[in-house]
């Protein structure tokens, strides 16, 4: 076990942050507690499943929004706050056109709406999905800028995913053809061969450059990300690799035309070898898209599987409105909405119900993710512990990843705390914590996760409540 940090912040009411370790890895990921509870003294709490549409962030549906040179219009904080709360959307596909920057620098103007449209972001409780292209329109030519234009383009917007990475859920890598989807293309080679993806793999280096580490830069096809780094299909990543923070492990992928035919419209270049290498990466990094023409590939049953293969994160609800509408005929819409990404589920608690300040209090939590894919950007896991006074807080930060929360595993959280000497006697309401890690966010509970169980949820917090403790 690693040495415990206390660290007391003065505010309205005494907060302590304890770190605190739960062991090493095992094989399914998360943290495995070699020095497990031991005492015989625990009560158990069992939790009710939940079957509500949770708004959780960075994943779900996410609607359509684009912004065109030209025009003026831009986010708002309480659009984004109305669909949350009618829709449970909390993700934003926010896609900048930009055919009168084909041949000059990005406008100020236009790169203070992109501002306009983060902070609104920020405010309202959403995330952005990010693409930029030059043009939607196949009779728009050309279809993409010379490679020092877009350069360029990426060395403006630098600052822009630096400031905004809080509320960017991650990049599509964009910028290269029609919609940014790397197929149509006057400047990056149509249909490049295997050896011909230099000019491409610029583009992804500098924006893999400009967003922080800690954000994945998407690509459309499989191919790409295999001839741009030189690899096979077998080359996939592993556990060991995943969110190692190396260009491999930030390249993810998008399709947008699921469930299409038997090759997603070209997507996987008719080579099942391709569909096995987003089936085995996809457990490790965001992946997601829309839908395509209707078609019996897309019908309920074969979707359900795809998307718990491909391990689907996200979904656009505003194409193909077609095969939506059959998803919601067929009775299969309401699951997808809450399998997409995540969906944390609280099993059970076993805890000591009372304890004496200055030793260690021991619980061990139960949890399940029953969605379709882990979180895929760094999140923290904490306990909480709050006086029902109000007066005092106590915040315990262990030693566990998320993103490691595979589908379908149960895990358990043996977890140890020592409380401070000095802690406040008195009774206290013991949360689980999964905020979002970035300083701008942290203290935000729109950003934190819900578990998907009755009951446990305090909107107010954004914590997760398991048990009432008494210390002594």
């Amino acid at each position: 076990m690693k040495k415990k940090l206390y660290i007391t912040v003065i505010l309205a009411f005494a907060i302590t942050i304890g770190i605190v370790a739960c062991g090493k890895r095992d094989d399914s990921g998360h943290a495995e507690d070699t020095d497990k509870p031991v005492n015989k003294n625990l009560e158990t709490i069992t939790f009710a499943e939940s079957k509500e549409n949770i708004p959780n962030p960075e994943r779900g549906l996410y609607t359509y929004k684009e912004f065109i040179t030209g025009e003026t219009s831009t986010l708002t904080a309480n659009e984004v706050r109305t669909y949350r709360k009618d829709q449970s959307i909390t993700l934003f596909y926010t896609i900048y056109y930009m055919p009168d920057f084909r041949n000059k620098p990005i406008s100020d103007d236009y790169l203070q709406r992109i501002r306009a449209n983060m902070q609104a972001l920020r405010d309202g409780g959403g995330k952005a999905v990010l693409r930029f292209s030059y043009t939607k329109s196949e009779n728009d030519k050309p279809w993409d800028a010379p490679w020092e234009i877009t350069k360029n383009h990426i060395e403006q917007l630098t600052p822009i995913f630096q400031e905004y990475m809080d509320v960017i859920s991650f990049l599509q890598a964009g910028f290269i053809g029609v919609w940014g989807e790397w197929y149509y293309t006057d400047n990056y080679i149509f249909e490049p061969k295997e050896n011909e993806y230099a000019p491409r793999k610029q583009v992804l280096d500098a924006l893999l450059k400009a967003l922080p580490k800690e954000r994945m830069v998407c690509i459309r096809y499989p191919k790409a990300k295999i001839n741009i780094l030189g690899i096979t299909h077998a080359d996939s990543i592993t556990i060991a690799e995943a969110y190692n923070y190396s260009d491999r492990s930030r390249i993810a992928g998008h399709n947008d035309c699921f469930l299409a035919d038997d090759d997603d419209t070209g997507t996987f270049n008719k080579n099942m070898s391709h569909r096995k290498y987003w089936e085995n990466e996809s457990r490790y990094y965001a992946m997601g898209g829309e839908t395509c023409a209707p078609s019996s590939y897309a019908e309920c049953t074969n979707a359900m599987i795809n998307f718990r293969k491909y391990h689907w994160s996200y979904l656009n609800i505003d194409y193909r409105t077609e095969v939506i509408e059959d998803w919601k005929l067929n009775g299969c819409f309401d699951e997808i909405q809450r399998l997409l990404g995540y969906r944390i589920v609280l099993s059970k608690v076993e805890y000591e119900p009372e304890t004496t300040k200055g030793n260690t209090h021991e619980m061990t939590l139960t949890l399940k993710n029953i969605g379709w894919a882990a979180p895929y950007n760094p999140r923290n896991v904490e306990i909480v512990m709050i006086s029902t006074d109000g007066k005092q807080k106590k915040v315990f930060k262990l030693d566990e990843d998320p993103r490691f929360w595979f589908t379908d595993k149960e895990i358990k959280l043996d977890v140890k705390v020592e409380l401070p000497s000095d802690m406040q006697s008195g009774k206290y309401n013991v949360c689980l914590n999964l905020p979002d890690p970035t300083e701008t966010l942290y203290s935000k509970p729109e950003f934190s996760i819900q578990c998907a169980n009755n009951g446990v949820w305090d909107s107010s917090t954004g914590y997760n409540k398991l048990y009432e403790l008494k210390v002594k």
